[in-house]
């Protein structure tokens, strides 16, 4: 397993470009960024979508954020190892021939050190103002996710579905990873969610701690689809600064985990970054 860390970029944060090399520098593998285009100031979906309750109110850095795609790219050309993954990307708010390109780009751009996390999304008039029925948005996204993959492996790609259509098509630049940079699925466990990683997932990324039970729904359903359990990667967002825990996600089988990092000043951040520097030794892959 190899150790990476989250956070969300933000204008009053420590900046993306000083945030990857310092990442680097103390040996993690992996750097996320979560985005939003924007955060509508109704506020009328709970943080975390319609059915939760209680939920307390918004953090800023939610409608703060920098683009997730333009802060990795920047990240990408201040270093060599660092691997840069989307912790989400909110796949049915983007048009998906763009996007396929961008996730191309910034794959080439880094030399193949591009992971591809998304979700579906749980702000529903964040999603109405892209034009976005928040009913339909996993059906979306597994569109969007499957027209992709025909324009990374290619020369030539067409699709024709329910909310993505395009004629026979030329797009590069085309992946450096083959076929393409791995696709993670992000989102709570529980059968939609499990159906959708091994419909068109490489693997998943809870970002709560999965049970054993979890995982063995997981294979399940994998099994009754005629896929190889063994073909699902695991990933964590969002774990535990704890030796003993991060050795369970690795005896389990994970392939990374992340830890969070506040969007702070880059006092505060360093300092975390020193204090968890010791656990990405202990989990650096040779």
């Amino acid at each position: 397993m190899r150790l990476g860390v989250l956070m969300f970029p933000t204008d009053k944060a420590i900046q993306p470009i000083e945030l990857a090399k310092e990442v680097e520098a103390r040996g993690f593998a992996s750097l996320w960024f979560p985005e939003h285009s924007h955060i509508p100031s109704s506020r009328r979906t709970p943080w975390g979508g319609p059915q939760r309750k209680d939920a307390p109110p918004l953090p800023e850095e939610y409608w703060r954020s920098h683009d997730q795609f333009v802060a990795l790219a920047a990240a990408a050309a201040v270093t060599s190892e660092l691997q840069l993954g989307t912790g989400i990307c909110l796949v049915a708010q983007h048009d998906p021939l763009w996007l396929a390109k961008q996730v191309a780009s910034l794959d080439a751009i880094s030399q193949g050190r591009f992971l591809f996390g998304i979700g579906v999304g749980w702000n529903v008039e964040e999603m109405a103002n892209h034009g976005i029925d928040f009913g339909t948005r996993r059906e979306r996204v597994r569109e969007h996710v499957l027209a992709m993959k025909e324009l990374w492996t290619n020369e030539e790609a067409s699709f024709t579905g329910d909310f993505v259509n395009f004629e026979a098509s030329w797009a590069w630049p085309k992946p450096v990873q083959q076929p393409h940079p791995p696709v993670w699925l992000g989102g709570g466990a529980g059968r939609k969610v499990f159906e959708a990683v091994v419909d068109y997932a490489d693997g998943w990324m809870p970002n709560r701690h999965p049970s054993v039970e979890h995982i063995e729904h997981l294979h399940r359903v994998a099994e009754a689809a005629g896929r190889d359990p063994a073909s699902i990667a695991l990933g964590m967002f969002g774990a535990k600064a704890d030796p003993e825990y991060l050795d369970d996600l690795a005896g389990r089988g994970f392939e990374w985990a992340a830890l969070g990092l506040p969007p702070a000043e880059p006092a505060k951040v360093l300092s975390l970054l020193d204090r968890y520097q010791p656990l990405a030794e202990r989990f650096k892959v040779a």
